[in-house]
């Protein structure tokens, strides 16, 4: 018998997830253990700019994971059930819905200001012939609870009360901050006093001491800057997450789109749809990719011109339609068995996850091409030349000299292609041929706006708040992989 309140739902995309999530774990402990690789991470790790981008990617992770478990709410006992029998709700939600219950079911009739108190259109007013701007069902519900009477004076004071909010939230946020950074220094301090023990620094108090500062000084010369730049950067993240809780539990924050639904739940939930699209089609097309182009390159004679062929007959249909061609297919198939899935969010993660491999075989031609080029250059120069006079293999030529000087072009073209997927995705999505129309995306949330701009007034927040995270998604994308790329390149290393 279950006795838990909920059903844990593990969809397709949250498995995978978990297991790249555990794989990079995984190679961070094996990449500890190596010296040359931790020297490179090192460096990454004294960039500024690179741990300040680590750090907002590591925020969105964190939001995309919370999305990404599922579970079905147990609904309550009703006569004539049987108890040792539960059911549980049809809808599959994830612990970001439940932490975003207030945005999620507070929805208004429909557009919306940010922070607004009232709907961004005029209607006739019930039992009158006169229009006016209706008051939403809860956006600043709260300042208007003493009556009908008290509304034009509470309204008067949404100012106030916003300055109120924002700065009560901002404080929790610096608390918050705060309260994060005490208990990092001390498990900082905690971690150099038992290494310093292990070394042996001495048996006296001072002299324990004066180990502490030492390793605590010489550690701080390098790092200090970039560790400097991370806690500033969370303290904004901080911040910023606090003023949006605090005005977020009286305001539609980015206001509503036009079924009136809160923009910023909306903005929330299209993040796990980036992260997936960019990552999971980027590690679908980058082994094809990495694999085709090395062997062409290095090998040569019928094995190039065959793969030349293939990447050549490729690039030659259109992108767009291949890919909704497949789309479309892909979705037929999904309509005629619809025994294999049990809810709708099943459903939506199959075509999720075909749109991904769809375009991950589509999109490894470009990488392809450029590694081949550059392996046709490498396997001319005296390292390698060496290695064939030495009698090594075609194989550990491959992996031990030219994979490893190919890394800073793999990683350049592996945020690029990021970048591309995730715009890739809302072009799809406004064409029809994306992502499953209840699955919530950018792509989506562009679709749903596109003839916003065109009204007057303009509608304008929901475009806006959809490309300011993927903005800076994909921008945090770029400059960290930038430094990772410095760090690695043979050639950049001194």
């Amino acid at each position: 018998m279950n006795l838990l309140p909920f059903q844990i739902v593990v969809l397709r995309s949250d498995a995978l997830l978990f297991a790249l999530l555990a794989a990079v774990f995984l190679l961070a402990l094996w990449a500890r253990r190596q010296a040359p690789l931790r020297a490179s991470w090192a460096r990454v790790a004294a960039n500024k700019v690179a741990m300040v981008s680590f750090t907002i990617l590591m925020a969105f992770l964190l939001i995309g994971v919370l999305d990404s478990l599922h579970y079905r709410a147990r609904l309550a006992v009703v006569s004539g059930q049987a108890a040792n029998k539960p059911i549980y709700a049809v809808e599959v939600t994830s612990l970001l819905d439940a932490l975003l219950a207030p945005l999620r079911e507070h929805p208004e009739k429909t557009y919306s200001a940010p922070l607004a108190t009232h709907l961004f259109a005029k209607e006739p007013l019930p039992g009158t012939e006169m229009r006016d701007f209706p008051r939403l069902a809860w956006g600043g519900a709260h300042l208007f609870a003493a009556g009908q009477g008290a509304e034009d004076a509470l309204a008067a004071h949404r100012g106030k009360d916003v300055l109120q909010r924002g700065f009560l939230g901002a404080t929790g946020g610096l608390l918050f901050w705060l309260l994060a950074l005490f208990i990092v220094q001390r498990v900082n301090i905690a971690g150099r006093r038992n290494t310093a023990q292990k070394v042996g620094a001495g048996d006296t108090a001072q002299d324990l001491n004066q180990a502490i500062f030492l390793t605590q000084a010489a550690v701080s010369t390098s790092n200090q800057p970039a560790r400097n730049a991370v806690s500033l950067t969370l303290l904004a993240l901080c911040v910023l997450t606090g003023v949006a809780i605090g005005l977020g539990t009286g305001y539609h924050v980015l206001g509503t789109d036009k079924v009136g639904q809160d923009v910023l739940y909306l903005s929330l939930k299209s993040i796990r749809t980036g992260l997936l699209i960019g990552t999971l089609t980027t590690l679908v097309m980058l082994p094809v990719a990495v694999v085709l182009g090395i062997l062409a390159g290095f090998l040569g004679g019928w094995v190039d011109d065959l793969i030349q062929y293939l990447y050549t007959t490729l690039n030659s249909i259109p992108g767009v339609l291949l890919i909704a061609a497949a789309v479309l297919m892909m979705q037929v198939l999904i309509d005629t068995h619809p025994e294999l899935f049990t809810t709708a969010a099943e459903r939506a993660d199959a075509r999720l996850l075909a749109l991904c491999l769809i375009l991950g075989m589509t999109s490894w031609t470009g990488l392809a091409r450029l590694l081949r080029g550059e392996t046709l250059k490498l396997r001319e120069l005296e390292f390698v030349q060496a290695a064939r006079a030495f009698g090594v293999g075609r194989l550990a030529i491959m992996l031990r000299h030219i994979l490893p000087n190919l890394m800073h072009i793999v990683l350049i073209a592996l945020v690029m292609d990021f970048s591309g997927l995730v715009l890739a995705e809302a072009v799809l999505s406004y064409v029809g041929v994306g992502v499953d129309p209840s699955t919530i995306s950018f792509g989506t949330m562009i679709n749903a706006a596109r003839m916003e701009l065109a009204r007057d007034p303009m509608v304008w927040w929901s475009l806006a708040s959809a490309f300011s995270f993927m903005f800076i998604l994909v921008l945090a994308a770029n400059l960290f992989t930038d430094a990772v790329r410095d760090a690695f390149d043979p050639r950049a290393i001194s």
